[in-house]
């Protein structure tokens, strides 16, 4: 083969690439498409993107707003951990093929004003196809956090969107061990990289942190949850702990999402707490007795590996968990998280769990909690993009 011949297969664009010293090229863009709002809770993607944009220009696109009857309009906000967030804006009424290609067109204007031309797509969510099934991006990455299309109100075409996006896909990661076992064979390049934690974050909770003024209140011994409040929640579990154990005090904390709030118990004993942010959640998880992870047994929670079985742990907290697959798997055996599949089993085990020694308790959480980081986490990430690009 000739010269001419050995570069007939390259682009004159990436021959010009080639030849720029690699710390004056501009840095790739990742672009995540996501149904999750940055803001809302903070958990994996917030996670990956803040840590994958110390090598990337991450923009993460989010569902539109629709609000007033403005012209379309792309709302744009200052870098948070490096990551770009962007909001497409609809007017209200707008229908589904209008914001369709509303959406890709402000989209598509702002990539073309990115100084890098080499583009990353992130799928957390198959729909976003419907407005970027266009794009040609040097390596497509479909993150499966969830069996998305077993949630409330899933989109019908979900699941036809998600085999087009394995099919467009190079690389897919799952959120645990039982979503890839059950998405593998619908991919040759699909790899369990579960939610991990930020131990240092949460460990502060070891150290006696001042109480919260809205928990400081509350009686002992405390049972604690946090995370979304939504159809994973088993409210008849709750309800049952709370009313058969009156000297247990309930301390939920987390927004409550897709389901009736008139639906969930209300005893003297439950506290609601609402919303906090990523940064409060020590100091609430440093004044509970035994961390909770009260979830029901159906399809939405089928396939789920909890991000707070971690971060219980790294705060020193035992935990009483219904019987979630991944957390069986992963935890079942170390000690210090109990399984329960029923009201008295449960209450039974948060009895165990107030018996432990606070010092046994930390060993086997450090025990079970050995080696995971989400820089760990990411590092493996980036290193199957950069096998890709």
């Amino acid at each position: 083969m000739n010269r001419e011949e050995q570069l007939e297969p390259y682009r004159l664009g990436q021959l010009k690439s080639d030849l720029v010293p690699v710390a004056e090229r501009p840095r790739p863009t990742l672009l995540c498409l996501s149904h999750l709002r940055w803001g809302f809770v903070y958990q994996r993607p917030q996670h990956l993107m803040s840590r994958l944009a110390e090598h990337y220009e991450v923009l993460f696109f989010e569902e539109p707003i629709f609000d007033g009857q403005e012209a379309p309009r792309l709302a744009i906000h200052p870098a948070v951990q490096g990551v770009t967030i962007l909001v497409p804006r609809l007017p209200v009424g707008m229908g589904e093929s209008q914001a369709i290609r509303a959406q890709r067109e402000l989209l598509d204007a702002h990539l073309a004003s990115q100084k890098s031309d080499e583009l990353l797509l992130w799928y957390l969510t198959p729909m976003s196809l419907a407005f970027t099934g266009h794009l040609q991006g040097r390596v497509v990455v479909f993150d499966c956090m969830d069996e998305l299309s077993a949630f409330r109100h899933a989109p019908p075409a979900l699941v036809d969107m998600e085999r087009r996006l394995l099919a467009k896909a190079d690389v897919v990661f799952t959120g645990g061990f039982s979503l890839w076992e059950a998405k593998q064979r619908h991919h040759a390049n699909i790899h369990a990289m579960p939610s991990s934690v930020d131990v240092a974050h949460f460990a502060t909770a070891r150290s006696g942190l001042p109480e919260p003024a809205d928990q400081a209140g509350i009686g002992r011994p405390r049972l604690g949850f946090f995370g979304v409040i939504d159809e994973r929640f088993d409210i008849d579990l709750v309800r049952e702990l709370a009313t058969r154990r009156p000297d247990w005090q309930l301390v939920l904390v987390g927004p409550v999402v897709k389901i009736d709030p008139e639906t969930l118990p209300r005893l003297p004993n439950i506290h609601y707490l609402g919303p906090k942010q990523y940064q409060e959640l020590p100091a609430y998880l440093a004044g509970w007795d035994v961390a909770l992870m009260p979830f029901a047994l159906n399809e939405s929670t089928r396939f789920i590996s909890p991000t707070k079985t971690p971060e219980y742990l790294a705060g020193g907290r035992p935990v009483v968990s219904t019987p979630i697959r991944d957390v069986v798997n992963a935890y079942g055996e170390s000690g210090v998280v109990r399984i329960a599949d029923t009201p008295t089993a449960f209450i039974r085990a948060v009895e165990a769990a107030l018996r432990m020694d606070p010092r046994v308790v930390r060993l086997r959480a450090d025990k079970a909690l050995d080696g995971m980081s989400w820089d760990k986490t990411c590092a493996a990430i980036r290193e199957h993009i950069e096998c890709l690009r």
